[in-house]
Order: structure tokens, then C-alpha cells, then sequence
């Protein structure tokens, strides 16, 4: 008897083989567990790519949120540095506005701020790179500005005419605050274009005003899509989290990150990616999906456990290696010894740890280290200061800090070009950092700034040898092509704890200290209190000085200068002198020296030449005929067109003759810049005025220079004069110098003539001119006329 039909059609097929039910019930299994995973893997594919483009908004939230904190210290820093110059605070306490503005737009070029801001302590604008309308308006951000007062520096991005800036504001201390400087660059479309090449997001600023209005005040979309951008976000609610925003149809995960800003609307910025985007990988994964569904059937049950084997391990250590990247550690390999996409990935991701350690040693590099002469900059100083002060707090330590700058480095610049001043330093941090072989750190300040940090044996005398070091390394001249330099320091010395208890106060005394030491000409100086209260009393006499012109306190004293062979009256130097209406008479030996450091000297100079020409002119007039000589100094000397032009217009309006005036330039500022100096004396020659050169001996010329000179007159200094009796070198020297002037065609003049035997031993000389108090003191115009008369003059000549 038959069986069923269904029975025989199973028995041909195998079906009845418990072989082929395994197999069928494993491919049927697979095939439904396939389906079910299929069904699930497309229902949470748009929940894991939002939440993917969710952590992808956090993360790029967190790189924005950095770079935008990143530009604000750039910002400070390029803000500090302008309030530290110190140029730039004698400049705010001189009101001289040409510098303030080229000091605000050279450090804002600098550091890449669109505007530079001098705010004055009344909240008014001094000086604007962008506006000049705004100097004498009160500061935008009244806010801001009294944040500064209170922390030091506020910063926060601000509205100024329709456009988006960040904005910081810091004091400038000298050393309290004598003024703010604001720092700003604008917050536009390249800075949300960059933002978003670095975050792979769309990003956008915008503003929601009180009314509930938006307006996209940057962005990184194409211009079309903002104004639909403006429109989609009225349906958003709240001011921050993640939304999902539809722009253009499409839809957007947008994050909004509020920003701190100044004035009355909300400032966000938006972070955005498509959905479509975020949606794209996962659509491939689910295509590739079935496809492997289909094709690996009958090799999903064998292979399973070996691929899972295979793949498992080195993707652990992948994730292993992923987590310490987040944790900050860069270095340690991943060890995976496989050819294929696997040791790629593994590879590759080596090559990217590599490349970030790279880029971070770099960064390290550029941020501390001064790229002309390789050593530590500012920034990379201060931080070994304040190491050293806070480890020397614990261990009751020492710590001495040394800074120093280039004396008449200023002219070699202005002189032979910034590439030789260039090369300069670079021999200046060869040479010192050759004399310190120990534990010294030298640092590279800015300009030509140095600064020494003594961790260890950080006495006054360590500090002291430290000092004598720097001096001898910089003895020798420095040699730059066929040019020949003498170069020296002046060094600040400040301690810790004695002069300072933390690092900006030691840096603030090391600097009082080494202008004290520049203006006393000594090579290097110790901090003293008494340095700053001079400072402050320097900055009230520079305005005082300023006015003194104009209030005409400036008199002018007259010394003669009589002809040691005969007796006769050669001429008078003119002598300035400040009768002030409060302090008195106050000597030129300490306003002359301050107003050269602080560029005023030219306003002094100015009016000496006119006033004496003047008188010289009036004496004529009356039968008196006498020459009269000027002091100018080396800052006349650069500015040589202004000079000559200045005495041709006084001689001219006078009506003197050129031959009546004489020029006196000490040989200390004729070397300060000797082509300036050889050119106007030359200029002034052709004009008909003489010259000469005041104080020979205590400069560093050259006898073929000073052949080279149009001048008329050598003036042997007072110090050599008076010395000797004392000691009969300074003789040799005052008959040698006699000798030389007269081979050469001079007329050479003894300053500083108090007794017979000094008079007695220049006439055995053969000196021509004496000058001092033997003869005369300085005296007025009207004494000089009544000495002249009498028979004063005449017994003073004997």
C-alpha cells in the first residue's frame, strides 16, 4: 500500500534526514532571528544616530566652548602685553598720543585684534584704532570696565554696530592703574566658518531679543539658508539643550549653547548637523546588513565564533587604547600584529597618536619658547618665577631675579636696520648664556628685555656675580658684517622675599631697579623703595617740565669763555636752568638726564636755541659781540632735518649771522649714532654754524672718527681738568688731548678752570679757550653785561 503523496515528495528532498531538519532548523532560526534583528536594527537607527549626533554636538559643543576661551586669552595676553610696555605707560602718562596709537596697533596686529581701546580711569576713550570719533566718549561697555576694576580683566562678547565682538579689558598698572586697555575681534562668518571646519558642525551666532525676536548675527550656512534659519528658530523653546530644528526642509540636531554677552539680548551659539547626515552611515550599515544576511547563511554559524574571536580581541584593545586618548595619554602604542583592516585601523590610529603628541610638543614649544633666540620667552619665564617663588615659600629658599636691557640698542635699530638689531640679540643670549654654565634660567623678555632667574644661591651676592658676568660677557664689541658695535646692559636686581612676595612683584622691582640703574649709569642696581617713590616723582616732573616751557620757569645762564693767552672774552655758553614756583631752583643735572630718557628734551633744546640766538642777536644790536654756544643732545642729532630747519628759522628771524651761533654735542651722543651725528654736523656746517664736541675723554670715539667730523671746537672734560694736581696722568691726558686737537685743526677749550695752577698749567699747554669758575660762574644776561663793564671781567682773566 502507498503512502501519502506529502511523505514521498519529503523523502526526495532529503527532508526526512535529521542531517537537513538541523540544517533547516538552524537556517530557519537564523533567517528569524536575522529578520527580527533586521526590524530592530531599522527602528533604533534614527535613535542611535541622534543620539551619535547628540554626543557629536556635546563633543563639538566642547571644542567650540574651548577655542572660543582659547582666542579670549589670546586676546588677554595681547591686551597684558600692551599694558606692560613699558613705552606705552610713559606714553599714557605723557598723553603722547602718536605712541599710544602705535603701540595699540602694533600689539593688536600682533595678536590679530580687529580693535585696540585706551580707556581712561574716568570710563572715557583715549585713543581707538577703529573709530577715532570715539576718543572722549565714555567706553561702550560700562560693564566691563568695572569688572577690570574689581578682577583685574573681565572680558565677554559684546554688540557693536550691528556686528558681534569679543571683547576683553584689562588695567594698565603703573603700578596702580593709570589707565584700561580693551581688546577685540570680531566674532563673523570666517570665525564660524573656522568653527566649523574644526567641529564638523554648522555653526551659528544668533541673538533672541526680549520680544521673542531671533537674528543670525554670523554663520558658517550659506547665505539662503539664514534667512529660513532666523525663521525656524521662532518654534524653538528655551534657550539651551538639543532640539531638533527643520531649516529648508530638512531637518537639523541643533544645540544651543548660551554665550555670556553684554546688553539686552540672549547671545547662542548653534551647533548643527543634519539628520540625513547623521542617518547616512547607519542606512549603509542596514543595507550592508542584509546583503551579508544573504550571502553568509551558510557560514554565519561556523564563522561566528571564529570572526567574534578574531575581532573581539583587537577591537578591546582599540577601546583600551581609545580610553586612555581620553584620559589624556598619547604615548603608549596599540600592539596589533595583523595585515588587515584591523592592523590598519590599528595603524592609523598609532599615526594619529603620533601626530597629536607632534603637535603638542609643537604648541608647547611655540607658546613658550622666543623664536629669534631660542630661549624661553615671557610667558615660559614667568612660569619658572612663579615655581621658584612658591618653592622657595615652602623652604624659607632665596630667590633673585635679574632683568636687563640693551643700552642705545634703540639706535642701532633705527641706524642700521631691525635685521642687525636681530643679530644682535641673538650674539647678546649667545654670550650670556655661554658666561651662566649652572642652574640659571635666561629668559628673552620682548625687544631687547632679558631676564635671569636664580633659583639657587639666590642671595644679593649671587645675584651680584650674576650680574658682573652679564657685564664681562658683554664687553667686547659685537661684530655684524663689516659693522662694529659697543653694546652694554643696565641690570635690575630684586629679591625674594625682600622685595616682593609673589612673581609680578618681584618682575615690577627688578624693572624700578634696572631703570634706576640706567639712569645712574652704573651697569646694575638693587631694588631700593626709594627707586619707585623717585619713579612716581619723575612722572610729576615730566608734566611740571612740560608746562615750564610754556610758563617760561626755564631761564637761561651764560658762563664766559675767555682766551687763555690774552685774556680776552671768546664767547659764552648758554646754560639752562629751571627756577620752578614751588620746588625752586631745581639743577639741570636732574631734569636734563630725565627729559632725554623721556623724549622731551627736543621741546627744551628748541627753545634754548631760539633764546639764546635771541639774546645773542640783542647783544649785537647793542655793541656787545659776543658767540654763544648751545648743548644739544644725541635724540637732536636723529632728527636732523627738524634740527637744522629749527636754527635756520630762529637765525633768519634774528637776523645773526650763522657764524655767531656754535652747537655743542657731548661724545657720548655724537657715538650713539655716529651716521646721524656725522650727517647733520655736516648739514648745520653748510648752514654756517660751527660745532664742537663737549666732554672728549669720556666717550668711546675713535680718532679716525673724529677727523671725520665738521667740527670746529674740542672740549676737554672737567674731570680731567680738575684732576691734575692730584694726579699727573690726567696732565698727561689734558696735553695729549691739546695736541691732538690742535693736529687736527680745533680749537680746543678746558672746562671746569677753579685755580691759578690749573690756569698756569693749560697756558703751558698751549690750550686756547678756559671755561669755569676761576674766570666766572653763570650768569644771567644782565650780570653778563654789567661783568663785561667792569673790571671784574678783566681781574677774572689773570
Amino acid at each position: 500500500m502507498a503512502g501519502p503523496p506529502s511523505d514521498a515528495r519529503a523523502s526526495r528532498l532529503g527532508l526526512s534526514s535529521l542531517r537537513t531538519r538541523l540544517v533547516l532548523f538552524f537556517v530557519a532560526l537564523v533567517v528569524l532571528v536575522q529578520a527580527i534583528g533586521t526590524i530592530l536594527v531599522v527602528r533604533s537607527t534614527g535613535d542611535i544616530a541622534r543620539d551619535t549626533t547628540d554626543r557629536a554636538l556635546t563633543q563639538g559643543e566642547r571644542i567650540f566652548l574651548r577655542l572660543l576661551e582659547q582666542d579670549r586669552r589670546r586676546l588677554e595676553q595681547a591686551a597684558a602685553l600692551v599694558s606692560a610696555d613699558y613705552a606705552f605707560r610713559q606714553a599714557i602718562g605723557t598723553d603722547d598720543h602718536g605712541t599710544i596709537e602705535s603701540v595699540l596697533r602694533n600689539h593688536g596686529a600682533r595678536a590679530g585684534a580687529d580693535l585696540m581701546t585706551l580707556v581712561g580711569l574716568d570710563g572715557r576713550v583715549k585713543a581707538d584704532t577703529m573709530e577715532v570719533s570715539r576718543v572722549g566718549q565714555p567706553f561702550r561697555f560700562p560693564a566691563l570696565l568695572d569688572g577690570a576694576r574689581d578682577a583685574g580683566k573681565a572680558s565677554s562678547i559684546a554688540t557693536m554696530d550691528g556686528r558681534l565682538y569679543q571683547v576683553v579689558i584689562v588695567p594698565v598698572l603703573a603700578p596702580d592703574p593709570i589707565a584700561y586697555v580693551s581688546a577685540a575681534f570680531e566674532v563673523g562668518d570666517p570665525l564660524a566658518r573656522a568653527f566649523g571646519q574644526l567641529s564638523g558642525l554648522a555653526v551659528s551666532f544668533v541673538t533672541r531679543e526680549r520680544d521673542g525676536t531671533w537674528h543670525v548675527q554670523a554663520s558658517s550656512l550659506d547665505a539662503p539658508l539664514r534667512a529660513q534659519l532666523a525663521a525656524a528658530l521662532s518654534a524653538v523653546k528655551g534657550t539651551s539643550g538639543v532640539q531638533e530644528l527643520a531649516v529648508a526642509g530638512e531637518a537639523y540636531e541643533t544645540r544651543l549653547a548660551p554665550l555670556p554677552t553684554q546688553g539686552p539680548a540672549h547671545l547662542m551659539a548653534l551647533l548643527q548637523r543634519p539628520v540625513a547626515e547623521a542617518l547616512a552611515p547607519f542606512r549603509r550599515i542596514t543595507t550592508s546588513f542584509f546583503v551579508l544576511t544573504l550571502a553568509g547563511l551558510l557560514l554565519l554559524l561556523f564563522g561566528t565564533v571564529v570572526i567574534a574571536r578574531g575581532i573581539t580581541r583587537p577591537v578591546q584593545r582599540l577601546a583600551e587604547a581609545a580610553a586612555r586618548v581620553q584620559q589624556g595619554d598619547y604615548r603608549r602604542h596599540v600592539e596589533i600584529e595583523r595585515r588587515d583592516e584591523i592592523g590598519q585601523l590599528a595603524t592609523s590610529f598609532n599615526h594619529m597618536l603620533d601626530g597629536i603628541v607632534s603637535r603638542e610638543e609643537e604648541i608647547l614649544r611655540l607658546a613658550y619658547e622666543d623664536p629669534l633666540t631660542g630661549l624661553p620667552n615671557r610667558a615660559m619665564f614667568q612660569q619658572h618665577l612663579a615655581e621658584a617663588v612658591a618653592g622657595a615659600r615652602d623652604s624659607t629658599g632665596r630667590v633673585a631675579v635679574l632683568l636687563f636691557d640693551m643700552d642705545r640698542f634703540k639706535g642701532i635699530n633705527d641706524t642700521l636696520g631691525h635685521p642687525v638689531g636681530d643679530q644682535v640679540l641673538r650674539e647678546v643670549a649667545a654670550r650670556v648664556r655661554a658666561a651662566l654654565p649652572g642652574s640659571e634660567v635666561l629668559a628673552r623678555l620682548g625687544g631687547d628685555e632679558f631676564g635671569i632667574l636664580l633659583a639657587t644661591d639666590g642671595d644679593e651676592r649671587g645675584a651680584r656675580a650674576v650680574a658682573l658676568q652679564v657685564t664681562e660677557a658683554l664687553e667686547d664689541p659685537v661684530e655684524v658684517g663689516e659693522e662694529s658695535m659697543d653694546i652694554a646692559a643696565s641690570i635690575g636686581i630684586a629679591l625674594f622675599p625682600g622685595h616682593g612676595d609673589d612673581a609680578p612683584a618681584l618682575l615690577r622691582a627688578a624693572d624700578v631697579a634696572m631703570y634706576a640703574a640706567k639712569r645712574a649709569k652704573t651697569g646694575w642696581a638693587l631694588y631700593d623703595p626709594r627707586h619707585d617713590e623717585r619713579r612716581r616723582e619723575h612722572l610729576t616732573l615730566l608734566g611740571e617740565l612740560k608746562r615750564a616751557v610754556e610758563a617760561r620757569e626755564l631761564v637761561l645762564h651764560y658762563q664766559p669763555k675767555v682766551s687763555l693767552a690774552d685774556g680776552r672774552i671768546e664767547g659764552v655758553e648758554a646754560l639752562v636752568r629751571w627756577r620752578h614756583p614751588e620746588r625752586g631752583f631745581v639743577p639741570p643735572g636732574e631734569f636734563i638726564p630725565f627729559a632725554e630718557q623721556a623724549g622731551y628734551i627736543g621741546s627744551i633744546t628748541r627753545w634754548v636755541l631760539a633764546e639764546s640766538i635771541a639774546q645773542c642777536a640783542r647783544w649785537q644790536r647793542g655793541g656787545l659781540e659776543l658767540r654763544v654756544s648751545a648743548n644739544i643732545s644725541a635724540r637732536d642729532l636723529r632728527h636732523e632735518a627738524n634740527l637744522v630747519q629749527h636754527v635756520a628759522r630762529c637765525l633768519e628771524r634774528e637776523g645773526l649771522a650763522a657764524g655767531m651761533l656754535r652747537l655743542e654735542i657731548t661724545e657720548s651722543a655724537l657715538m650713539d649714532d655716529p651716521r646721524s651725528a656725522q650727517s647733520a654736523l655736516a648739514h648745520l656746517r653748510e648752514l654756517g654754524v660751527t660745532s664742537a664736541i663737549d666732554d672728549y675723554g669720556t666717550g668711546y670715539s675713535s680718532l679716525a672718527y673724529i677727523k671725520q667730523l665738521a667740527v670746529n671746537e674740542l672740549k676737554i672734560d672737567r674731570a680731567f681738568v680738575s684732576g691734575m694736581e692730584a694726579d699727573s696722568r690726567n696732565a698727561a691726558i689734558v696735553r695729549s688731548t691739546i695736541e691732538l686737537g690742535h693736529n687736527l685743526g680745533f680749537t680746543v677749550v678746558a672746562e671746569g678752570v677753579e685755580t691759578g695752577h690749573e690756569l698756569a698749567q693749560l697756558r703751558r699747554f698751549g690750550c686756547d679757550l678756559g671755561q669755569g669758575y676761576h674766570f666766572a660762574r653763570p650768569m644771567d644776561a644782565a650780570a653778563i653785561e654789567r661783568w663785561m663793564s667792569s673790571a671784574t671781567a678783566g681781574a677774572a682773566t689773570s
